[in-house]
Formats: C-alpha cells, structure tokens, sequence
C-alpha cells in the first residue's frame, strides 16, 4: 500500500471525527512510515497521542495488507508513559483507531497497577499494542526469554520525555533502548516532549549520542500558537513584610468567584501538605462545595485518584485541588480554569499546569497565580514575560550513574544472562555511559560477582555467577525474585500505608512524619480527620475523629527551588521596580507599599548591585545576602561564606535561607567590610570549601543510602513487609562507613560525592553564581531593623522552632513591631 492511500485512511478517520489532522502530525506520519526514529516538541493537549499512534498502525496495515482477514498475534509496539494515571487515557485514543479501522489490534496495559491475573494472561500473549511504564519494561527484560517477546516490535514511543530526562527513570529508559535496539530487528524509537530548553539534546539522550539511530532521525515541532492567559490575583491590602507562613489562605475568598464562574477550576499546590489545608479551609468556610470539590494527590489510593479523574471528564466536580499528579497528559476537556497557588519554582512545570485549562488544539488556556506572600508577585510578574518569550528550563542529563547500570546488569543477568562483549558496545552508545571506560567496568563486573573488595567474605553480595561460556547469570531462585521486587530507581523516605483498624486502605505517608504520633495524636489526611492507633508492619493504623487537628502531612516535594531560568527571570523583574511606572508590570506596580518600605531602610537592587543587610535583634546579629538564586543554590553559598568567614575570625553561625536570600545570624557581629576586602565571593577553590563547609560527607552518607538500595546492595523487602527506614539507613551508613574506611576508590562510594555536589547543590550553577556577583557593586546597607527582604528569611527560620499557631502570633507582633 502507498503512502498516499495510509494518509487517505488516517485523514478520512480525522473527518469521521470533524477534525482535520495538523501538519505536524502529518510531517510525525511521513517520517515515521520512511523508517525514520524521531522527538516530537507538542504542548499538551495538542493532538501528539494521534500523531504517534497512527503511524504504528497505518504501519501495521502496510506490511499486511489482508490485516481485516489474518491476525499474528504478538507484541508490536510500546508506549511508556512516566505516569501510570495516563496509561488509561493512552488506550482509549490507540482502540479508538484499532477498533474504528477494523485492524484487529489488541491493546493493553501493564503498570504497577494491573492484576495478577492480567499478567498472566500477558505472559501467554503479550497483546499488541503495550503501554507501560520504565519500570515494567524492565520487569519484562528480567523475564526469561525476553528477547521472543520483543522480536517483532516494530516501534517505542517514550512520552513526556522532559519529565524522564535529568533522571534515573531517564537512564533507566536509555538502557532498556539500548537492549531493545539490538533485539527488534526494525524498531523505530520516538519520544514525545513538552517545550525545554534543550530539545536537540533531548533527542540525543533518547536515540543515544553514537547511535546510528541519532543519524537517520528527525525533530518535529509542532507550530501552535496556543494562547496562554496570566493572570494575577493581587491582594487589595499589600503587606508590607511578607513571610511564608500562611500558604496564600488569606486570598480564599478571592478564589471562590474564580471557582463559581467557571466549568471545573483545577487548584495547584506544590506540597501535598497544602493541597490538604486548602482542600479542608474552603470546604470549612465554603460548606455548600461539599460533593462538588475533591482532591488529587499522589498518595492517595489509586481507586479514589481515578473516580476523581472520571469526575473532571464528566463535569460532576466544580474544583479539584490538586499537586503535580495531575500535571501531566491526563486529557481533561472540561477543565476551564487553572490556579496555581505559590510560585511554581520553574516556568515548565507553570506552563504545563496551564495547559490543563482549555486541553484542546486552538484553545485559550487562562491559568491564574495566587500569591502565597507578596514577594511572589514578582514571581507571577516574571511569568508572564516568560510565557511571552517562551523562555524554558534545559533538563541535565546524568552521567555515570552506576546504581542504575548494576541494577540493569542484575535484570539482565536473571533473565537469560548476558555476555559482557556483546553489552559493554550496547551500554558505550548510551548518552549516560559514553564515558565509561574499561577499566570502570571490569569493576562493576567484578562488584556483579563478589560485591566489591571489601565485601567479598560475605556470600549475601555475591549474586552473580560466572558460567563456563562466560555468560553472567543470576541463578539463585531468592536473589531473583528480591531483585525483581526491587526494579526501580525512584528511592523516597519510606511510605507507610494508611489503613482503617478495619482493613480500609486510604492512602501512603512518609514515616518521617507517622514515627513522630503517639497513639491518640489527630491529623488531617485525604480530606479526613484520623486518630492514629498504632503502627503494625508497614501500616498505619486509624480510626475517624471528630476532633479538630493543626497536623497535616508533610512529604519532602516541600522544599522545591527555583530552577535557573526561574532566577535569571525573577531578578530581571525585581530590577524594574526602580524603572518609570510606565514601563513596570501591575504586580510591580502593586507592591509599590513595600518597596517604599524596603528603600526607608536599605535599597531594591539594581543588576550591577549586590546587597547585603545588616541589623541586631534580640536573637542576635543578622547578616543577610540577596544573591536571588534560588533555595538550592543559597545552601551552598551560605555554608561556603561562613566556612570561610570563619578562617578570618572564629565564629559561629545560624544559617537560614530561601528563594531569595541567606542569612547568617551569630552571636557577634561579623565584620562585612573583611568579607568584600578578602573576596570571599570568589569562585576560587570553591569545590574543596565547599567539601569543608558542608558535613559533605554527612550529605553523602543519605545520598548513598537511594545508591544502596538502587544498586541493590540493600534490600528493601518483599511488599507489606518493607524494611524500615531506620534499618534501611543504618546498613547503608554501615556499608559507606566499610568503602570509606577501606575502599574509597568504590565507584558507588565516589558516586554519593558527585550526585551531593552536582544534583543536590548544583555545583555548576552556584560557580556561575558566585562569577556572576564578582561583577557587581557590593552595596552594604547597615539597617536598623529587619527589611520587607529580609522579613521572610527571618520567619522561614522561626518556622523550624516554632508551631503555625505559635509563628503566626509571633510575626504578628514582630509585623506590629516593625510597622509602627
């Protein structure tokens, strides 16, 4: 069958809809049916699900042109989707076709989430068409006789492909390509991405940087004018000392309206903590949303998660409050509106969260930022010149991660063995491990076969066994199936389940938090009040209370920082509050009150200008830098400039930080004039004072526990009888504590260093930062009080001491204090 008569099919489908198909959709088609491996850049909501699944299908009919009459049963194609709660929504769109084209396809999914029995029935016939997840697809290379079922899978599609790069999912994915690429004879691999900065190397991380895939593939994108609305709610009455504390509640009643006047409002949050309270504070103040409101996070169970979804598409809710489970690809048509309460710490995670409202090709989305405090409005400001300039986040892709390539080795090793010769060529043409050198992987053969130098006596970390033709191959029945139960490289702190003392399952929890109740202790959950009784296995055990409760859940998404662009564009912003008021934006213009207040005693920085506060309270002194960077970053700058401040004079000091600024607070005052005199910003040495500042080796120690256990040296246990995570991080700081003293050439030793320095400080970005400040004029503004900057730092810092009823009397006082 020719190319023109596949395209008749698939347009004449199109009209059957009333759609007619967009040219990228058309251009993803052609290049797909001439062989070609590809990235498709499509915003969500813009059609891209047809544009991959059409192809695979018009591919089928082509190399069987009787596919009404005959039927080869047997797997081919793949769809990875990073969220399972997609998976439902991806096989709606693939049957629709199959079934509208009478092709006989079959269509299924496997996730953490399918049945037993499902399984089962997969193991016999994989159905034609799969949608998966990373962590399924390597499930299936652990099973024996893999390479039968991949044989004639013809295509892989990778969605939401930014959202996978910059991870361990990622590599995950670029390994399990890696394999797959030698066992499908003519396998055509795609990924389909949102808008990032970095999209040609996006497609390299996909297709692999020597791959000849890379040569003969392409990079559509889709040229849609979607419309993007920005919309601020600013507050009528402007503090004029902002602080962090009150989670945007104050705007409640503003929200309402927005809610009243439109189909369905979805609410972002950024923490599940949030999304509980908001949910609880509007239902408490606004009774008649009962029934009409719900909430959507990720640790709540699946069954109410996905009643949840179904209600959005049948328009029975008004308003969803909800955290970045439901940003991604869940087609929601009847969504009118978006609310994103506080800044949402990147403009790719903004962006995608608008492009829930108006889910349709040429639609407006209008997505609303609710402050959480004033400051943040020159967040909502730099927002919306981003959505204007499309100006987007690169994702860094990781290099070396060895946890994740031992774990691979090991999948591979149990299924039907592997020869190193043959995978090491595979593993070199992967963008992680294009570096990776001989002499590395003689290492981690060797770690496969005895668990490294020091650990070589104990039989446990030998799980790998040398057979006579030189395969490696996982022969104990145990070490398989612990394995098995342990693919995967997403390592949070240890989830609880929430249960009913009567078996009812509600959600999961961070043990962090469920090991600080006591029996009788009330908090708010999944929209409920729960009477903790008792821990029992890996469960939590509750009963309904009538009681009123201030403890919600935190989880660790809680302290998420700006990303680069974010930075670059919020200092951009905050530089015009000193232009015309002709050339300021509305929110600049509204927080015109506290900038007064901000010049009374300091100044609002200009870009060549660095400031720095200085000013003594009862606490102590306060030495406060506004590099504007972002949390992560001021981590490590502010660990940095103590360290050395310390060399000049011995001191002690507090160090409290957020998106803005630091403060260092000591007991005597340190003298600012040394630090501009001994250039103590300097970029110089930084990575060695760093080493010192920081307990480097106390952040490498928790680091290496998620190596531990991805790599597999510690086991997590068999499910509903988890390991604890106090036992999980003693045997991990018992096995660093083994490579430091006696093997600190270890690779995955060294690699809790890299990933600390790298992922977690961002040591690229804080060098760029401390070059950047060696530029500009240190302004050095002796105050006598705390400034509206310096305010929300200082009640950042409160807020570790201090409960929300307890800091909220507190800053009122110290507001009252201030404002006189």
């Amino acid at each position: 069958m020719k190319e023109s008569q596949l395209f008749h099919i698939a347009e004449n489908w199109f009209s059957q809809q009333n759609w007619k198909p967009f040219p990228f959709q058309k251009e993803t088609w052609k290049a797909f049916l001439m062989g070609k491996h590809g990235l498709l850049n499509a915003p969500t909501g813009s059609g891209k699900t047809y544009a991959l699944w059409f192809p695979i299908v018009l591919n089928h009919i082509k190399n069987n042109p009787d596919y009404k009459i005959k039927h080869k049963k047997g797997l081919k194609a793949i769809w990875i989707t990073p969220l399972r709660a997609l998976s439902q929504e991806i096989k709606q769109s693939a049957e629709r076709i199959t079934e509208d084209l009478e092709t006989q396809m079959t269509v299924g999914i496997r996730t953490g989430d399918t049945s037993t029995k499902e399984r089962a029935k997969q193991r016999t016939t994989m159905p034609d068409l799969l949608i998966t997840t990373p962590e399924s697809l390597q499930l299936l290379l652990s099973s024996k006789g893999y390479a039968k079922i991949f044989k004639d899978c013809s295509a892989i599609v990778v969605d939401e492909w930014h959202e996978l790069l910059g991870t361990k999912r990622g590599i995950q994915m670029e390994l399990g390509l890696s394999r797959l690429k030698t066992v499908c004879k003519n396998l055509r691999i795609w990924g389909i991405s949102a808008t990032i900065g970095n999209l040609e190397q996006a497609r390299e991380v996909l297709l692999g940087p020597t791959s000849p895939a890379l040569a003969n593939s392409v990079l559509v994108k889709a040229k849609l004018n979607k419309k993007i609305t920005v919309k601020s709610i600013i507050p009528k009455q402007m503090e004029t000392f902002p602080w962090r504390g009150h989670l945007g509640l104050h705007l409640l009643d503003e929200v309402v309206p927005i809610i009243r006047n439109s189909k369905t409002t979805l609410l972002f949050t950024n923490t599940r903590s949030q999304c509980e309270i908001w949910f609880q504070k509007i239902l408490e103040k606004y009774p008649e949303f009962a029934g009409e409101m719900a909430m959507h996070h990720g640790s709540i169970n699946k069954d109410t998660r996905l009643w949840v979804e179904q209600a959005i598409r049948n328009e029975s809710l008004k308003a969803v409050v909800c955290t970045s489970s439901l940003d991604l690809g869940v087609d929601f048509a009847p969504v009118e509106t978006v609310v994103q309460i506080g800044g949402p710490k990147g403009v790719a995670r903004f962006l995608q969260r608008a492009g829930r409202s108006g889910h349709r090709p040429g639609k407006e989305s209008v997505i609303y930022f609710l402050p959480t405090h004033a400051m943040e409005l020159i967040e909502a400001s730099a927002m919306q010149k981003a959505v204007l300039n499309s100006a987007v986040e690169d994702r860094i892709p990781y290099l070396n991660s060895f946890d994740v390539l031992i774990q691979y080795l090991n999948t591979l090793a149990v299924s039907d063995g592997f020869f190193p010769e043959k995978i090491y060529p595979e593993i070199k043409q992967t963008f992680c491990y294009q570096a990776i050198t001989e002499e590395q992987w003689q290492w981690l053969l060797n770690f496969l076969v005895m668990g490294s130098q020091s650990l070589k006596s104990y039989d446990e970390y030998k799980k790998v066994e040398v057979e006579e033709d030189g395969r490696f191959k996982v022969n104990s029945r145990t070490v398989a199936m612990r394995h098995r139960f342990q693919i995967g490289t997403i390592v949070g702190d240890a989830s609880l389940s929430v249960r009913y003392q009567k078996g009812g399952y509600i959600g999961t929890i961070e043990e962090s938090f469920i090991s600080k109740l006591t029996s009788g202790d009330v908090f708010t959950f999944a929209g409920r009040n729960l009477e903790f009784i008792r821990i029992k296995g890996m469960s939590a055990q509750v009963r309904n209370s009538s009681k009123r409760s201030n403890k919600i859940p935190s989880w660790m998404g809680g302290r998420l920082s700006f990303s680069a662009k974010m930075s670059e564009l919020l200092r951009e912003e905050l530089y015009t509050a000193e232009l015309p008021l002709s050339k300021q934006g509305p929110e600049i213009k509204a927080l015109a009150p506290m900038f007064a207040k901000q010049r009374q005693e300091s100044i609002v920085p200009l870009p060549h200008q660095f400031l720095i506060e200085t000013f003594k309270s009862n606490d102590g002194y306060h030495h406060i830098f506004y590099p504007f960077e972002g949390r992560a970053i001021h981590e490590g700058m502010s660990s940095l400039l103590a360290y050395r401040i310390s060399l000049l004079t011995p001191i002690t000091c507090s160090l409290a930080f957020n998106d803005y600024g630091f403060e260092l607070l000591s007991d005597k005052e340190i003298n600012i004039q040394d630090i501009l005199d001994n250039n103590l910003f300097t970029a110089n040495y930084m990575l060695s004072d760093l080493q010192k500042s920081l307990n480097s080796n106390e952040m490498a120690r928790r680091k290496f526990r998620d190596i531990a256990v991805i790599s597999g040296m510690v086991f997590t246990g068999y499910p509903e009888k988890g390991v604890k995570m106090k036992h999980l991080q003693s045997s991990s700081q018992l096995l660093f504590d083994v490579f430091k003293d006696f093997e600190d050439d270890n690779l995955l030793y060294q690699q809790a260093f890299t990933e600390t320095f790298e992922h977690q400080l961002e040591e690229g970005r804080l060098r760029l930062a401390l070059e950047r400040i060696a530029q500009q004029d240190m302004v050095w503004k002796k105050c006598s009080q705390a400034t509206p900057f310096s305010f929300p730092i200082i009640t950042d810092r409160l807020r570790e001491k201090l409960s929300n009823e307890k800091l909220a009397d507190r800053i009122k006082r110290m507001t009252a204090k201030l404002t006189r």
